[in-house]
């Protein structure tokens, strides 16, 4: 069948199971050969194929309301919803997103990139179809991993005590569960279907209370036995006691089963919850073999033997960086504890985990969890290391607030992924937390320039016991620098000058310092001598510097790779008018009051604007303003 010729997933309707069969094989192929050019999350979208073909058969998008939790997984959905012909700029600058995008399609009903939103997003739109007595269904993908996420126990809890139709589909890529439940959990989805289930169940506590004397107590026994029974062998019980209709274990790769059990899930009143058991990666043998994550989300690769395609000679990984030497200081104090959120691969902790076994603690999709158990280990004289990425740290931001800085806790957070992400978009894109970090009382927040200052950055953070300290990193590559033998500790709140010139000031930190030194270049060739200052710590300011640029009443730039509202020009401009140099002309380059789209980084910059061009343009303009009022 020719992809590239679907408009909407009709078609599927008018289709044996062996022509679903040889179309599930059609899309392993095209997801294969496209995924190895732009990259993306690949074994997420190999596993679904079935289900989603399944599923999109029988319901009819968009009435109903296909919810895709996390939305990694969306690609097959995007195929048989028509934009196949769009899969070569796939998280490409202009192209289709990654994930489900309400813009880019009707049948993108709910946009995600954050995991365990899609119940509660269910239950909004089950409340509103209701209030509207209007009469679809609702039905949330959700995974396993997002099933940890506290939020999604809270759905679970209120949609099952609410009793509203909702179809719950656990898409559960943990193999094991199957083999040893799949036959009696199949049964048991039968007889409910058939309502034969309650049917004997009641005529069974009848006949046993018509017994003389002792019917009564046999009955009563009899259901506790049942229920005992019941929580051994049926693993979906706990659903069940939150108020579902469980259906499963189902192989999530055949098509008769699938649909025989969408079936029944149509046909149940109250939600249901349908457990299907996938094959992360299915079809594809480097994908179906990874056991550690590294298959998940990728970047170009061979297909012929699924090597990586990495640059030549990269340096070290900033993740790395920081994770290693995180591990070299635990050799040395025992008190150094990591912790991740479902993230051990991507924040590169598989040495420390290797190493210290019981220091090292994935708690799964849960960031608020991790948040308030880093600030109870520093509350026990431990020092913990809270490896998350800027984009996810938004989930835990009250308990950085109440459990961490608000008892001044001895929490070092590496913030990775700091900045513009490209590919993964707006959901991912790690520019708010300065904005929702700095003006909370006790923290420090620091970036390092290159991977010499990030060792003794990662060196000052383990060893400063005065409160919660943030560490931002980007994601990426470093800049290859030599590191230093020894570490050595930056006195918190100080900055350095990297270009001298007395005629305007760059104020900038981390990723932007090469862009500020570089259009430091342009101005000099207009005789203008900027300086450059490294502003390594966001938080405390560097004030006694700071007053010294600005008693010398030049134009002062602020740059950062962050979002402007509330960012670190934007305390830049606050110190200075509280110290009283309102009249300084000072103006500042970031991230615009927008999300920002999917693409490469260095095309984002161009869109934006932050490039050494610009920067020089608008340093420029500033001092003409200056001229024109000599």
């Amino acid at each position: 069948m020719d992809l590239l010729s679907i408009k909407d997933p009709g078609f599927l309707k008018r289709m044996t199971i062996p022509e679903l069969e040889e179309l599930s094989e059609t899309i392993r192929k095209f997801l294969i050969e496209k995924l190895s050019v732009t990259g993306g999350h690949i074994g997420p979208n190999l596993g679904v194929v079935e289900l989603t073909i399944a599923l999109h058969r029988s319901f009819d998008s968009p009435k109903d309301k296909i919810i895709w939790d996390v939305g990694h997984q969306s690609y097959v959905h995007k195929i048989l919803t028509g934009r196949a012909k769009d899969f070569d700029r796939l998280r490409q600058y202009g192209g289709i997103s990654g994930f489900p995008k309400r813009s880019e399609s009707p049948h993108d009903v709910w946009e995600t990139g954050h995991s365990s939103t899609s119940l509660s997003a269910a239950m909004g739109m089950a409340v509103a179809r209701d209030l509207r007595k209007e009469s679809y269904y609702i039905v949330p993908v959700i995974g396993d991993g997002a099933l940890t996420g506290g939020m999604a126990l809270e759905a679970l809890n209120h949609i099952g005590h609410e009793k509203k139709n909702i179809i719950v589909i656990l898409n559960d890529n943990e193999m094991s569960i199957a083999p040893n439940v799949g036959a009696l959990n199949n049964i048991l989805g039968r007889l409910r279907t058939a309502q034969k289930y309650n049917w004997a169940k009641e005529e069974l506590e009848t006949l046993l209370k018509k017994v003389p004397a002792v019917g009564g107590r046999l009955a009563s026994t009899a259901e506790r036995l049942k229920d005992s029974l019941k929580y051994i062998f049926v693993p979906g019980m706990f659903f069940e006691e939150l108020g579902f209709t469980y259906f499963g274990p189902v192989d999530g790769h055949k098509f008769e089963d699938l649909l025989e059990n969408i079936g029944y899930a149509k046909r149940t009143e109250g939600p249901v919850l349908l457990h299907v058991v996938t094959k992360k990666g299915k079809g594809y043998r480097p994908a179906e073999n990874d056991r550690v994550g590294n298959w998940h989300g990728t970047g170009p690769y061979k297909i012929e033997t699924g090597d990586f395609i990495k640059p030549v000679d990269a340096s070290p990984a900033w993740s790395k960086l920081v994770s290693e030497t995180v591990r070299k200081m635990a050799r040395m104090d025992p008190r150094i504890v990591a912790i991740t959120p479902a993230m051990p691969v991507g924040s590169k902790l598989e040495g420390f985990q290797k190493e210290f076994p019981d220091r090292m603690y994935d708690v799964g999709i849960a960031e608020q969890h991790a948040a308030t158990m880093a600030a109870g280990l520093a509350a026990a004289g431990m020092k913990p290391y809270l490896a998350i990425y800027s984009t996810f740290l938004q989930r835990a931001y009250d308990q950085v607030v109440h459990d961490i800085c608000r008892q001044n806790l001895n929490v070092f957070i590496g913030i990775d992924r700091a900045g513009l992400v490209g590919a993964d978009g707006e959901t991912h894109q790690g520019v708010f937390d300065i904005a929702f970090l700095r003006h909370l009382p006790n923290i420090v927040i620091m970036m390092p320039k290159d991977e010499n200052e990030g060792q003794h950055m990662v060196y000052t953070a383990l060893t400063y016991d005065d409160g919660p300290i943030a560490m931002r990193f980007p994601r990426g590559n470093g800049l290859g620098v030599p590191l230093d033998e020894e570490w050595k500790r930056i006195p918190i709140g100080t900055w350095e000058i990297l270009r001298n010139g007395k005629q305007a000031a760059i104020l900038t930190f981390g990723t932007t310092i090469p862009m500020a030194l570089e259009a430091a270049k342009i101005l000099e060739k207009y005789g203008i001598r900027c300086m450059v200052v490294n502003c390594r710590f966001i938080k405390p300011l560097d004030e006694k510097m700071l007053t010294d640029i600005l008693n010398m009443h030049i134009p002062i730039l602020t740059v950062e790779e962050a979002a402007l509202a509330g960012g670190f020009g934007s305390a830049v401009l606050e110190f200075a008018h509280d110290a009283g140099f309102s009249h300084v002309n000072i103006r500042r380059m970031g991230i615009p009051d927008r999300f920002i789209q999917h693409g490469s980084v260095k095309e984002l910059y161009r869109e934006i604007g932050l490039t050494p061009e610009n920067i020089a343009k608008q340093m420029i303009s500033m001092m003409e303003k200056i001229s024109k009022r000599a």
